[in-house]
């Protein structure tokens, strides 16, 4: 019997789908608008679409794998559950304190970030550990059941624990999260010891209390999910994609919802990595709402351990993903002085783009790409979503008017180039950063928009590659299934070592305890697991240097790890960084992150077949680099292996449009992704 795998992706403007069997004898996908005010709405009414578009039983699905939003939009609005902190005494004030910076070092005026906890909601306990893991004050069971009726008393739907020190030992923390979860019924209470015992005060309480503060929610929406689900006879087991590229089980992700909070672009960055076929990629996701990019180099994710939700810092191991700019959903506008802007406002799925026809006023992106002729009003979204370009062109024609330009076409074409500009500039600065050369990267375009204005990227920056997958539109929801389950964990170690072995013995116990607690993890997420792997990285340092560098140790096996090997991979990476190495210091080691991973056995993904040389299947007339083409636009289904196409041209599939300028050639590889490369100098 075929079996089949399903990944979704909750999007703010559409929901994505791939259903797949395990052989790769069949694939299909779908998108469905979102339905913001309950996204399992969305997700239930695409899979019955795709079950029946394949004529298979909800029986032949062995796995869903899902990715949302809606744990990062709860917290950009803030609009997540009302959470008590409790601290150790004399520490009531670490959301207001944070990390005593100024929000701008130019404008004293400027307000701080809205603290996530108000201080009226934190409260204090006298129990209190040391820097070195032990007891400076034990628990009184009497005070802590008192602040537990406090608590409920004021209304709260969360908790969240973080004493001081407990990053060293969270025996009393937990001890604590206890005996209020006694006094509260079934009140959610989670310690940080048990969300990432990492130093860092502030940061630990944040993301135990962004924890706490999705807690409610998402767990009311995975019981809607798996409601629905079960209504559409699926038994197969439900995984959530994690920040950290991998997935987790259900249950996993109800204890631990802030794992999922930036799991979608995640899945996105992973796919590109198994299907590109190259080894040094710059993805580019477009979607709805954004546009957001990673740069892979070898094939591996990069991984961030400082990323920013709003204006909170999470401090978890995540896909590096950087927002550069606008999506399809943005709108375009004309500000007081008379310039003109593309979002930061979107306007999503509803009442989104004004040729949506669903009463949107405000031009888009999306409108401009239409205005330009590169999308057809009669095929988006494979023909299921009609568009309206004379509405389109109106609301672009209202901003045009306010800046004095010659029609809609002109405002689009400008809008195009506030855009692109602004996404050019983003990721020259970001290559910058990290010291790397755009030159020989290949710029991988997915989500809805990717591909329409990945040549417009290219062009700009100078890329000299632009990939387009098989799939662009449902690429996250792809890399959904085709994820290993994945966790991760942390042990402070603040430990001085030598090449002799000095200090090793404490390294290697640290090292034990979380192999321990990850193996006992992975047994127990489900039976779609086979075998498990441990990937170590250590944060390493010279003594007195205010920054660690981060170095990944191959094969990494706790029993035989040498100490003369961490030291000698430092000193390299060090060397390479910076040009020199102090090769006779010893090197302390701050942070042990270990990665426990679940191997999902993979689904075949078919290549392409070979066929004719390509014909246009019509022709339209579009506006590039200044002036109307008559341009010919290819089906994608039609594109074999080898087939090549001369730009400017146009290339439509059901979940996209990609945009062949002129100067540009595209031709496609095996895998089926169409590989376009400038042909002029």
């Amino acid at each position: 019997m075929r079996r089949y795998r399903l990944g979704i992706d909750v999007g703010g403007t559409f929901t994505d789908f791939v259903l797949a069997s395990t052989d790769g004898g069949e694939f299909a996908f779908h998108k469905e608008p979102s339905v913001p005010a309950d996204p399992s709405r969305a997700v239930e009414a695409g899979t019955r679409t795709l079950i029946e578009q394949l004529a298979i039983a909800p029986g032949d699905i062995e796995l869903v794998v899902h990715g949302t939003t809606l744990a990062l939009n709860a917290i950009i609005r803030q609009r997540g559950a009302k959470v008590a902190l409790v601290v150790s005494r004399g520490n009531r004030d670490v959301m207001e304190i944070a990390r005593s910076r100024m929000p701008n070092s130019y404008d004293f005026t400027a307000p701080r970030e809205t603290p996530l906890i108000p201080r009226e909601s934190v409260y204090e306990v006298s129990a209190r550990g040391l820097s070195d893991g032990s007891v400076l004050t034990p628990m009184d069971a009497g005070e802590v059941a008192a602040v537990a009726e406090r608590i409920a008393a004021d209304g709260h739907d969360a908790v969240a624990v973080m004493l001081l020190n407990s990053y060293r030992d969270g025996t009393l923390e937990r001890e604590v999260a206890a005996t209020l979860a006694a006094g509260l019924g079934d009140m959610p209470v989670v310690a940080s010891a048990d969300i990432w015992p990492e130093m860092r005060e502030y940061e630990r309480a944040l993301v135990t209390a962004l924890n706490a503060y999705v807690h409610p929610l998402m767990a009311a929406y995975f019981d809607r999910l798996s409601e629905r689900l079960a209504k559409l006879g699926l038994t197969a087991p439900l995984y959530i994609t994690a920040n950290n590229g991998g997935t987790v089980s259900l249950e996993t992700a109800r204890a631990r919802p802030v794992d999922t909070i930036l799991s979608g672009p995640a899945s996105g960055v992973l796919a590109a990595t198994r299907v590109a076929g190259h080894s040094d990629l710059i993805t580019f996701d477009m979607g709805g709402t954004s546009t957001d990019i990673s740069v892979s180099r070898g094939g591996e994710l990069a991984f961030t351990h400082a990323t920013m939700i709003g204006d909170y810092p999470l401090m978890l191991p995540v896909v590096s993903v950087s927002a550069i700019g606008s999506g399809g959903g943005s709108v375009v506008w004309c500000d007081p002085q008379g310039l003109l802007k593309v979002g930061p406002d979107s306007a999503g799925a509803d009442p989104g783009p004004v040729a949506y026809g669903r009463g949107g006023t405000r031009p888009t992106m999306t409108d401009c790409y239409l205005t330009l002729g590169i999308l057809d009003p009669a095929s988006f979204n494979d023909g299921k979503m009609r568009l309206d370009a004379e509405a389109a062109a109106a609301a672009l024609g209202t901003v045009a008017g306010e800046m004095a330009l010659d029609g809609p076409v002109a405002a689009a074409e400008a809008a195009m180039r506030v855009a692109t500009a602004k996404m050019a500039t983003e990721l020259r600065k970001l290559m910058a950063e990290k010291g790397l050369d755009p030159r020989g990267f290949v710029l991988v375009a997915y989500g809805g928009a990717g591909p329409t204005h990945a040549g417009f990227l290219a062009e700009e920056a100078r890329l000299d590659a632009v990939l387009v997958p098989r799939l662009p539109g449902t690429f996250c929801a792809l890399g959904a299934i085709l994820a290993d389950v994945r966790r991760d964990y942390v042990r402070p170690a603040r430990q001085m070592i030598d090449r002799a072995g000095k200090g090793f013995e404490r390294i290697r116990a640290l090292l034990t305890d979380a192999e321990a607690e990850a193996r006992a993890w992975v047994a127990r997420e489900g039976a779609i697991i086979g075998a498990h792997e441990l990937r170590l990285t250590c944060d390493m340092r010279y003594p007195a240097q205010a920054f660690e560098l981060a170095i990944a140790v191959p094969d990494a096996d706790v029993a035989t790890l040498d100490p003369a090997t961490l030291v000698d991979l430092f000193n390299d990476e060090h060397e390479r960084l910076y040009g020199f190495r102090e090769a006779a210091s010893d090197v302390e080691i701050t942070n042990l992150r270990l990665a426990v991973v679940g191997k999902v056995s993979p689904i075949a993904l078919a290549g392409a077949d070979r066929t004719a040389p390509p014909e246009p299947k019509g022709a339209r007339r579009v506006y590039l680099a200044g002036a109307w083409h008559e341009v010919p636009v290819y089906a994608r289904a039609a594109l074999g292996e080898g087939a090549a196409i001369t730009g400017p041209a146009l290339v439509e599939q059901p979940d996209s449009t990609v945009t062949v300028l002129p100067g540009w050639a595209g031709r496609v590889d095996p895998r089926g992704n169409l590989i376009l490369r400038r042909s002029h100098p």
